[in-house]
């Protein structure tokens, strides 16, 4: 039987049954605790948490980073791995996380990082600006905290080296093409917040260039091209996304009612 890690899993959901079930299994029963914090749910991601050995806390949401931060707070052991619920630990990172607690410098480290990988239509997307998507998700509780835009784009930052770990964490955030287009609307709106608490206003050169050097960049300098049609999917989608953001900050600032001839 393998060693249990003295090592908290953080999870913060909403409405997750879909997805809780596979991101609690791939951690039970080699960590030493599972924390899962609901915000308004309304389905049986409780019960489900509970039936897996989780302690579950229910939180008002704050926004993505000091929703995490009050999560992480719960946690008991000196050591955190903070996991969405449409997230994975595959057996390969299983494996990196065990050969790092095994370590003897590994107190040194504030954290570790690891890629991420997304399984989108048919396929592990593996290039392109989805891939690696390098993210530090261990650490030590002590040493990090979630920081950046209390809108979106959360990242923690630690105080100290980070260590880097092999395997892959498995993210199945997009179940459906059209659950990837529905989120687009939502990441503008969050734009639109995140730049007017920056100052920051509408830019006809970004409008212009910002799309088309994120496809340019995911396509072509990414080699997104070699994930087939989707990787040709994903370069447009996250163009045409950046396209929205900005689209919206113009009508955010520009609206006007309409008014006579």
């Amino acid at each position: 039987m393998a060693a249990v890690l003295p090592l908290s899993v953080v999870i913060v959901a909403k409405n997750e049954a879909g997805n809780l079930p596979r991101c609690l299994a791939s951690v039970q029963g080699w960590v030493a605790e599972m924390i899962v914090v609901l915000n308004d749910t309304t389905d049986a991601s409780e019960a489900i948490a509970r039936q897996a050995g989780a302690s579950v806390h229910h939180r008002p949401w704050q926004g993505y980073r000091d929703t995490k931060n009050a999560a992480l707070a719960l946690a008991t052991n000196p050591w955190v791995l903070s996991l969405d619920a449409d997230e994975e630990v595959s057996p390969a990172l299983r494996s990196g996380i065990a050969t790092f607690f095994g370590r003897p410098d590994r107190d040194q480290f504030a954290g570790a990082r690891f890629p991420r990988k997304v399984w989108f239509i048919d396929r592990w997307i593996t290039h392109g600006d989805w891939y690696p998507d390098w993210s530090c998700r261990l650490f030590q509780s002590s040493r990090a905290r979630w920081a950046g835009d209390a809108f979106v784009h959360e990242k923690i930052e630690c105080d100290g080296p980070v260590a880097k770990l092999s395997g892959d964490l498995h993210h199945y955030s997009f179940p459906t093409l059209t659950s990837h287009v529905n989120k687009i609307p939502l990441f503008a709106d969050l734009f639109v917040q995140q730049q007017h608490a920056r100052g920051r206003h509408f830019s006809l050169g970004a409008a212009v260039l910002r799309p088309a050097w994120r496809f340019f960049r995911g396509y072509v300098l990414r080699r997104g091209f070699l994930d087939g049609y989707p990787g040709y999917y994903i370069a447009w989608a996250t163009a045409f996304g950046a396209f929205v953001r900005y689209s919206r900050l113009y009508e955010e600032e520009q609206r006007r009612q309409p008014r006579g001839e």
